[in-house]
């Protein structure tokens, strides 16, 4: 039976027990370190519960971590149950305690730096072309420290420090001044370092070449009766890599094509003439290239003769080229079968499977049949296949069985493994292949022997209890006869001292009151140690409130501030001990003083929702928000949300809220030992959505039913909808009359009136509830109402004018719009007033606004009835009512008598004549014709005056010019005869030069300007005098002084302020004013000089000054 023993000293604190016969007993049969011995079935018996085992195992823990109790591990490992022993440590003989998964490996932070393939060598063949050519056979790996590299060739290292033909670059291998015989083999590389070796896969190098057909003139003649077959061997020289053949018929570039009569075997190079023609006689020349060496040789020439005995007769299919009996074949090769038969008539070639299975439709036929070609070869292709070759004489069969092969593949590979001195390793590697693959394991490029802790089986590889030697770089290697390949990983075994280094307690912990705390003791260490707690210096027990976990975790419940305090971990295996403290903080529990409450709010308004805390002081405390899940971004969502608030007020200001805006709430409060949450959910209530798939259903002349689908409420019912319009004819949408005249909220129906006919329309529907009017709806699709007959007359109907014997009648168009159909025109319908019968005329024109009637017997200045209706395709529309029109009349026949003209100043003449006489004509009033001279017609003016008037100013013109002017009588039909022409000139132009030196005294009310005379240019008219501009400021009125002094005096009010201005007087007209004078009325008693600007002061209630002069 095996055992163990442990020595439990007489201080193991345990309470007596039953259960336990020798605690606490002073006849217990052992002292002070001594031991007793107690079998697996007596401890197993004892029927401990799992608390007991628990504490017993605390206990032993404390007095091994002491290095007061010396346990002996004596038991064979395969009985130990979960809870017992399973290390034996060198240090003293110690065996610690360990429950399954209580210590974990922490590999977490290992890093594995052995070599690691990045490029591995592969198969090469190239051609033997010139000495100087070099082969370059890839290898390459990575790890730290950088690998090193070295090469085998056929098993045998390389020794590259005495070949001076072979050289490294990196870890790639390059040979130079190739050897066919010295080079060819199989390399393989390895790569090593500090951690381990690995080995690549072998790399195959061939050389390519072709050697030439043996030297020899014409090979000899080969005889054939017509009909009858033949082949031509080839016979290819000594070679090495992928040939293929093609034949010369007598010369080049004359070469054999290939068809169900003639083939060429890219297997033996060999072609085959399935029945002989006269044609075919001549000389044969085999072609062979290399395609990797690209070299190509001519065999002799063969003559195909004919024989004159006659032509052979028809025969049966006889199959002079057929695949192998078994054809192996690779996963995803290409499989190529040839079939070729030799026959009179020639024979036909078909394939099929034996198994009756169609062929996938991957599967080829070349060469008339003669080359069936299977891509991608897959286990579903492999079995029986049937060559027949056919012909009316009888047929002839070969069938060869293709078996599937692969190359191993893995299915499942190791990986780099970190574990403890004296843990257990197990790798398993997995591979498919046909046949099925055997697996070897290499350690650093060496063969694994299975013996005593190594055990291989079926691609497994276990070591236990693990030493530091067993580190390394290994590889599972999977192999058939097709192939071979590696999968490496590293193996590290870790012996250490305990460290925290990764995982130290935090300095300070805090928590809450009430809560549960956990302080989690994780070391880093190999083998894993074992670890206690303690509070200041006392060591935690067990209790009711405290968990010690068998993984090193410590759990406190429901804690209190007597819980508060130092803590700390201490950490022990047999390489040293480590420890961990941290200070456990306990506060009050944080409450939440004022939440959010639901709200309903409408769109655009802003509120704040309140989240305020009261808390321990001692915690920090941070607040976020979600809204709809997702966490408020402050920064990024700026335009609308805020927080706000002290440092225990975690306040959201929502601003500009919108619909999206609508949803839940949520209030995080995190601090350091709690996180709370509050929630609140807002309803923003906005105008309706647009309302959607607005349908025309129905539509007349001047109505239309529409349907539509209703938009989203959003948050308030809709109570009414609104149809609008719009046509080619109107701007923008217009709002349209619908029966019902109010469309509630509940329909979705409604039809709209008072359309034109025959125009296009198209509608929207817009909703509203009690925030407002949404937006619209899309349009509806373009709709035409149907066509009537006008129901609109033509407008401002009259006329007159035009030339003698004309009528002239003229109207407002009808907008399109109100045409009511295609086909529209105007009728024009006029008598002579007192008549009856009407005069019709029809323009088909619908943008026409005007007809004109001639007719010699029309008396000029005639009066006629007129009326104008519309019509269009459907009918005839009503009339307009009737207008009176007079006919054209005649131009005035005389010219006025007795023009005369004056300048009255540099751009003004004025023109006056007598009045026409009664004169048949009608007079509408008379016209003044006026130019320069005769030679600029471009320079003619006009001046039309109505009435009787016989005088009239023409302005705007030309200082100092002649003018010459003529006057005609008027009326509808034009100007009559103008009177003879006159001229006159116009007057020099003012002086240019304005008043200057102007002085100024206020005496009282009155005000003394003096200035100095202007003096006129001789281009310029003389100053007849001066013209004084007064302004007042509050009745805004302007009066003027003439004078022909250079002096004035001017009464003023003293309650009102002035601008004055003086411009000189000439026959001219008026010339340029001064600057202006502004006089304030609290100036008086004050004298100047210039353009000044008068008001009060402080000091002497007098205030000039030019920079404050402004214009009322």
């Amino acid at each position: 039976m095996p055992t163990f023993r442990c020595a439990l000293a007489s201080k193991f604190p345990l309470d007596p027990s039953p259960k336990c016969p020798y605690s606490g007993s002073k006849s217990a049969p052992w002292t002070q370190h001594q031991s007793i011995a107690l079998s697996e079935m007596e401890l197993q018996s004892k029927q401990f519960n799992e608390e007991e085992k628990n504490r017993i195992l605390e206990q032993i823990k404390i007095l091994a971590f002491k290095g007061e109790l010396p346990i002996h591990k004596i038991l064979d490992e395969s009985l130990i149950s979960p809870w017992q022993l399973k290390m034996m440590l060198p240090l003293k003989q110690i065996v610690l305690l360990s429950i399954t998964g209580c210590l974990a490996v922490r590999t977490e932070d290992v890093i594995f730096q052995g070599p690691i393939w990045r490029t591995k060598p592969s198969d090469l063949i190239l051609p033997i072309s010139s000495p100087d050519q070099q082969a370059t056979i890839s290898c390459e790996a990575e790890g730290s420290p950088p690998p090193q590299y070295r090469w085998s060739l056929n098993g045998t290292l390389i020794d590259l420090g005495n070949d001076y033909r072979r050289r490294m670059s990196g870890g790639s291998l390059i040979i130079s001044n190739l050897d066919k015989d010295q080079d060819t083999g199989l390399y393989q590389c390895t790569a090593f370092n500090t951690w381990g070796s690995i080995l690549s896969r072998r790399a195959n190098l061939q050389f390519a070449y072709l050697d030439n057909f043996r030297s020899q003139t014409v090979r000899s003649a080969v005889n054939v009766r017509e009909g009858q077959g033949v082949v031509l061997l080839c016979g290819p020289p000594a070679h090495s890599g992928e040939l293929t053949f093609a034949w010369i018929f007598n010369e080049y570039p004359y070469l054999v094509q290939q068809d169900s009569r003639r083939f060429i075997s890219q297997e033996t190079g060999s072609l085959y003439i399935a029945k002989v023609e006269p044609s075919d006689v001549g000389n044969y020349t085999c072609v062979v290239n290399n395609t990797v060496s690209r070299e190509k040789v001519l065999s002799s020439p063969t003559p195909l003769v004919l024989r004159n005995d006659g032509v052979m007769g028809e025969y049966e299919p006889k199959i002079e080229v057929h695949f192998p009996d078994s054809v192996p074949a690779a996963k995803e090769s290409v499989v190529k079968l040839e079939c070729f038969a030799l026959g009179n008539p020639v024979p036909e070639i078909s394939w099929r499977r034996t198994s009756g299975v169609p062929f996938p439709s991957k599967v080829k036929m070349k060469n008339s049949n003669a080359v069936l070609e299977i891509p991608n070869f897959q286990q579903e292709d492999a079995g029986t296949y049937e060559c027949m070759a056919e012909n009316r004489r009888g047929k002839n069969a070969v069938r060869g069985r293709i078996s599937f092969h692969a190359k191993p593949h893995w299915l499942q590979t190791m990986t780099d493994t970190a574990l403890s001195i004296e843990e257990n390793l197990f790798w398993e590697c997995k591979a498919s292949g046909k046949p099925k693959p055997s697996f070897s394991w290499l350690k650093n490029g060496e063969q694994v022997i299975a013996e005593g802790r190594v055990q291989i089986e079926n691609g497994a590889l276990s070591i236990a209890v693990l030493n530091l030697s067993d580190s390394g770089m290994y590889q599972c290697v999977a192999e058939n006869k097709h192939g071979i390949i590696y999968s490496s990983a590293q193996l590290m075994v870790l012996a250490s001292a305990p460290s925290f280094s990764k995982n130290l307690l935090r300095a300070l912990l805090k928590a809450r009151s009430g809560s549960e705390v956990t302080l989690e003791c994780k070391p880093q260490a190999s083998p894993p140690a074992i670890s206690l707690w303690k509070k200041g210096n006392e060591i935690l027990q067990r209790t009711e409130r405290i968990t010690l976990l068998p993984n090193g975790t410590l759990k406190i419940a429901n804690v209190t501030r007597q819980d508060a305090g130092s803590y700390m971990c201490a950490a022990k295996n047999q390489f040293g001990t480590a420890s961990t403290t941290t200070r456990l903080l306990i506060t009050e529990p944080t409450r939440i003083t004022m939440r959010p409450t639901n709200m309903e709010i409408i769109v655009g308004e802003s509120i704040v929702l309140p989240c305020q805390i009261a808390c321990d002081p001692a915690l920090d405390v941070s607040f976020s928000w979600a809204f709809n899940g997702q966490l408020i971004d402050f920064q990024r969502d700026s335009d609308h949300f805020e927080r706000v608030g002290g440092s225990i007020s975690g306040d959201l200001m929502v601003r500009n809220i919108q619909l999206n805006h609508g949803g839940k709430y949520v209030c995080v409060i995190d601090t350091d030992v709690e996180s709370l949450s509050t929630s609140a959910i807002l309803v923003v209530k906005g105008p309706p959505g647009p309302p959607d798939k607005v349908a025309v259903e129905e539509i007349t002349d001047s109505t239309a039913q529409l349907s539509w689908t209703p938009g989203r409420d959003n948050g308030s019912p809709i109570t009414g909808y609104i149809i609008q319009a719009r046509t080619p004819f109107t701007v923008g949408w217009q709002a349209v009359d619908t029966v019902p005249e109010v469309v509630n909220g509940n329909m979705l129906t409604a039809t709209v009136v008072g359309l034109n006919a025959w125009v296009e329309y198209e509608f929207r529907v817009v909703a509203r509830n009690s925030v407002g009017l949404g937006e619209p709806s899309p349009a509806s699709a373009k709709t035409r109402t149907e066509d009537t007959i006008p129901d609109t007359a033509p407008t401002d109907v009259g006329g007159g004018g035009g030339t003698r014997s004309e009528l002239v009648i003229t109207w407002e168009p009808v907008p399109e719009e109100l045409q009511n159909g295609e086909g529209f025109g105007y009728i024009i319908a006029f008598r002579p007033v007192g008549t009856v019968t009407w005069t019709r005329a029809v323009i088909s024109t619908p943008g026409v606004a005007r007809y004109v009637f001639r007719n010699d017997t029309i008396p000029p200045f005639s009066p006629f009835d007129v009326k104008v209706g519309a019509y269009n395709n459907r009918g005839e529309g009503p009339f307009s009512s009737i207008a009176t029109v007079y006919s054209a009349e005649e131009v005035p026949t005389v010219a006025p008598k007795r023009v005369r003209a004056r300048s009255v100043s540099a751009a003004q003449i004025e023109v006056i004549w007598e009045a026409l006489p009664a004169i048949p004509e009608r007079v509408l009033g008379y016209e003044v014709v006026y130019w320069e001279d005769d030679t600029k017609p471009d320079t003619i003016g006009k001046v039309r005056i109505s009435g009787n008037y016989t005088l009239v100013n023409i302005t705007g013109l030309k200082a100092n010019t002649a003018y010459y002017l003529s006057v005609a009588a008027f009326n509808t039909a034009g100007p009559g005869p103008q009177s003879a022409p006159i001229n006159t000139t116009t007057k020099k132009p003012p002086p240019d030069q304005v008043p200057v030196n102007i002085q100024w005294a206020m005496i009282g009310s009155t005000l003394t300007l003096h200035w100095d005379p202007v003096l006129a240019m001789e281009t310029e008219s003389k100053v007849t005098g001066y013209l004084v501009l007064l302004k007042r400021h509050r009745y805004n009125d302007i009066s003027t002084i003439l004078t022909n002094k250079t002096t004035v005096e001017l009464s003023l009010s003293a309650n009102d302020n002035y601008l004055i201005q003086i411009k000189a007087m000439s026959e001219g007209g008026e010339g340029a004013g001064s600057e202006p004078i502004h006089i304030h009325k609290l100036s008086m008693g004050a004298r100047g000089s210039g353009a000044s600007c008068l008001g009060p002061s402080y000091v002497f209630a007098v205030l000039i000054s030019l920079l404050l002069c402004s214009v009322w």
